[in-house]
């Protein structure tokens, strides 16, 4: 194994760029001479389209200097607000200042975030982010002015999270908006926004939500230290991110709750957690994650308490079919016939009499071609990929059936165990519970029930042992917290959930005061008061 330990851990040099696109050390800021700025910036960006070099003339000398790039920027803030008033103030030659861009910031440019720097690195990365760099004659500073202006599309249900009750807008790739849907539900300047650029090449935002007071401090430098030691050349998703940060990046079970949700978000970071938004995705990050976040979905808090309990009692039953259906099925008609009764048996092995594989290879194909059909239906075009898994499920397996080579049982359980993982809420939540299904077939398969039971504890002890930014994964189950119960089990009602999770919100454990239950009398008793 120490092969593999080393090429997992395997470091190569970084960054590793070529000569010609990298800013001189020696030289890192900007010069007051302007045509040599402007020959220095069309090195940096040589063979670049897209970058344009507006320059202003007074009495035939350029005295100013607009560098941005059109695929960036809003154009029209740029003629508004930059180009008009530089032209306009050229024509009044007797008030002008030339050689100072701190002028320009102050009296003439009409943007609202603006910022005055001479570092050459600095300029450029606002010029990739979208913003536009003055530059004036005589002058070694550059006036930064944000300007972007990037298409983005709108505010829609998540395809991935639909929910029956509740806020229907979700996460888009566009970070301002994105931390805009937070501050909108959680109006409080408690609630902060810390920034860092990830991605030698991508310099992708990152921004790491929490609301001071509730949220562990430990908790929140240690996110700090995991995402600050990451070194990559692109961050094109916050999955990226994920792998980087997580505890155990072996384990199928997720360490990191992913959503598009911002109504989740915010539910999240109320609970004392951390939010970790990428620009550029529309999937958040929340950490720390426990296991039991995997089987609660958003609509549980928006229906009343008794239907959403009865709903997570569903989820439960239904995971355990995910898992240990087709292993079942193998083990007790391989190794313990005489568990089923006579006229069952005697139906299974009629039916299973044309097959020519033992049962744990026919599960094992049944279920291989199901992950297929479900992956082809992904994959394929909305409007024929439904039709596409559908239709070649039942025409396969109804043909395997025919044939002679898949017994109907195996059909029936496959699909009844699609259909149970289906219920999971969360995606990456799921993807883990079809993965153990494969080890658990086999288990069954070797050594029938004794296999399932060697299985499943060590399903157990891996996932009591695993840890979230250092919150047990198992939490509250184990270790036992018999208050935070109230959401695991069933969902108590609003009024009864006083406290935050002692393992994120103990900082702020009180969230309502009690005695807030709803009753006929205290509704009298208000009338009579307000009279």
């Amino acid at each position: 194994m120490k092969w593999f330990r080393k090429w997992v851990h395997i470091k190569p040099e970084y960054p590793n760029i070529p000569e010609n696109y990298q800013i001189d050390e020696e030289n890192p800021s900007l010069t007051s001479n302007l045509e040599q700025n402007e020959l220095i910036f069309k090195k940096i960006f040589q063979d670049s389209s897209d970058i344009i070099y507006r320059k202003i003339q007074i009495a035939g000398q350029i005295q100013w200097l607009v560098i941005y790039l059109t695929s960036l920027v809003e154009e029209k803030l740029i003629d508004e607000h930059i180009l008009k008033p530089l032209i306009s103030k050229s024509s009044k030659q007797d008030d002008l200042i030339y050689n100072e861009v701190k002028v320009l910031d102050d009296q003439m440019i009409s943007i609202g975030t603006t910022c005055v720097t001479s570092k050459l690195n600095e300029i450029v990365s606002h010029i990739v982010n979208g913003h536009a760099a003055v530059l004036a004659i005589g002058d070694s500073n550059a006036m930064i002015a944000k300007v972007n202006g990037t298409s983005q599309r709108s505010l829609e249900e998540p395809s991935s999270e639909p929910v029956i009750r509740g806020p229907r807008d979700g996460f888009i790739e566009n970070i301002s908006t994105n931390i805009g849907l937070i501050r909108k539900r959680i109006k409080s300047s408690r609630l902060k926004m810390e920034s860092i650029t990830l991605g030698e090449l991508t310099q992708t935002q990152v921004v790491i939500t929490y609301i001071v007071g509730i949220v562990s401090e430990s908790v929140v430098e240690e996110v700090r230290k995991r995402l600050t030691r990451i070194q990559i050349d692109g961050i094109l998703d916050s999955g990226y991110i994920e792998e980087f940060i997580e505890d155990s990046p072996f384990s199928p079970f997720p360490l990191v709750h992913s959503t598009e949700r911002p109504d989740v978000v915010a539910a999240e970071l109320l609970e004392g957690k951390i939010a970790i938004l990428v620009d550029t995705t529309p999937f958040v990050l929340i950490v720390p994650m426990t296991f039991w976040n995997g089987l609660q979905a958003s609509e549980d808090y928006y229906v009343r308490w008794p239907i959403a309990t009865f709903v997570r009692w569903i989820r439960f039953l239904f995971i355990s079919i995910a898992i240990f259906a087709p292993p079942l099925y193998v083990a007790i008609t391989t190794f313990h016939q005489e568990m089923i009764p006579t006229n069952l048996v005697l139906s299974i092995a009629s039916s299973r009499e044309p097959v020519p594989f033992p049962a744990v290879v026919e599960a094992f194909l049944m279920e291989v071609i199901f992950e297929a059909l479900r992956e082809a239906g992904i994959r394929l075009p909305k409007q024929i990929g439904q039709a596409i898994s559908i239709v070649g499920a039942l025409v396969i397996g109804q043909a395997a059936v025919q044939a002679g080579i898949i017994s109907a049982p195996v059909v029936i359980i496959v699909s009844i165990t699609g259909i149970a993982a289906f219920t999971i809420p969360r995606y990456s939540f799921a993807n883990g519970i079809r993965v153990l299904r494969f080890p658990m077939l086999f288990l069954a398969g070797m050594l029938g029930l004794y296999g399932i039971v060697l299985g499943f504890l060590g399903i157990l002890l891996h996932v009591t042992a695993l840890r979230s930014f250092g919150v047990p994964y198992f939490t509250p189950v184990a270790p036992m917290t018999i208050t935070d119960l109230k959401d695991v089990i069933i969902r108590a009602p609003i009024w009864a959930k006083t406290r935050r999770p002692q393992a994120t919100g103990s900082n702020n454990s009180v969230r309502e005061p009690a005695g807030q239950k709803p009753s006929p009398e205290s509704a009298r008793k208000g009338k009579g008061n307000s009279e």
